[in-house]
């Protein structure tokens, strides 16, 4: 066979080889394509009600304001006791829908435990935080003390402060009109003794007072720790202060040495410095003193 005819034979095989590889390519590219689909994420369809948790991070002595909490929904199967709610429900259709006996025990159980525990947001407006709350975690009743409840003054007390109660009165406590979270001073009145009588002038006696407290906060009027809304005056017949450890002991001191009243502040004028005030050394006193009908001089300190 000639060289020439071989040559031809040969392109016409690999012609034929390609166009029968371009055919097949054609005839799969006709079938549908099966394109893989990433699966969507299962719908959580449970019944769900709305837990109170932490708008930001609450830290101890924390009073709670509306912006320091917020809403979260939560599955009603899993509410934890503790969780304060609001008792409402997303989905109420989805109990109404047949379960088997025990699931529907339990999910009864878990509702009412839930109902037991809901509240509103302003329910929850004053009180102090216990413990350490983070961000987004659920407020758990034993993290915090309600205004009223069993140590909620030591959780209200600013750090390092103490506090401690006086006798008051209408005389002696501003008519009344001093409630819980006002800034007080503290006076004493003290009787400084008896003054030598006078030739033909009776015995008197001489009192004086001054200023022991200045600007010291009002915890609590009796057991009230925050006045009722609208509420003008506070009937009660101790006031309970904030105070230093030192300023605590001075005011030991000043309540055996006389009568102690509060002195209401204007807001206004609490930003000033607080707590006890230094007296000044007082002047030596001279009195005269009559014995055996000679009189002689004594220097009282």
């Amino acid at each position: 066979m000639k060289p020439a005819k071989i040559i031809v034979i040969c392109i016409a095989a690999v012609a034929a080889i390609g166009l029968a590889l371009v055919v097949r390519a054609m005839g799969n590219s006709g079938q549908p394509a099966q394109v893989a689909q990433a699966a969507a994420p299962p719908v959580d369809t449970r019944p769900k009600t709305k837990i109170l948790v932490a708008a930001k991070n609450l830290d101890p002595g924390q009073r709670l304001t509306e912006a320091d909490m917020t809403w979260k929904e939560w599955p009603i199967d899993s509410l934890d006791p503790t969780f304060i709610s609001d008792g409402s429900n997303s989905n109420p259709t989805q109990t109404a829908e047949p379960a088997r006996p025990e699931g529907a025990i339990a999910t009864v159980a878990r509702a009412a435990t839930a109902i037991m525990n809901t509240g509103v947001k302003s329910d929850y407006i004053g009180a102090v935080v216990r413990e350490q709350i983070l961000e987004g975690e659920p407020i758990l009743a034993r993290k915090i003390v309600l205004a009223g409840d069993s140590g909620y003054l030591a959780a209200y007390l600013e750090p390092g402060m103490r506090a401690m109660s006086i006798r008051v009165s209408v005389e002696t406590a501003a008519g009344r009109f001093i409630l819980p979270g006002d800034r007080v001073d503290v006076l004493l009145t003290r009787d400084n003794g008896q003054t030598a009588p006078a030739p033909n002038q009776a015995t008197q006696t001489r009192f004086a007072t001054s200023t022991v407290m200045r600007n010291v906060k009002v915890l609590a009027i009796d057991q009230t720790t925050r006045a009722e809304e609208g509420a003008q005056a506070v009937v009660g017949a101790t006031a309970t202060l904030q105070l230093s450890p030192g300023d605590a002991e001075a005011l030991a001191l000043a309540k055996s040495e006389g009568e102690l009243s509060l002195v209401l502040r204007s807001y206004a004028d609490t930003g000033g410095p607080s707590g006890r005030v230094q007296q000044p050394a007082r002047a030596p006193t001279n009195v005269r003193v009559f014995r055996g009908g000679a009189p002689e001089m004594v220097v009282v300190q």
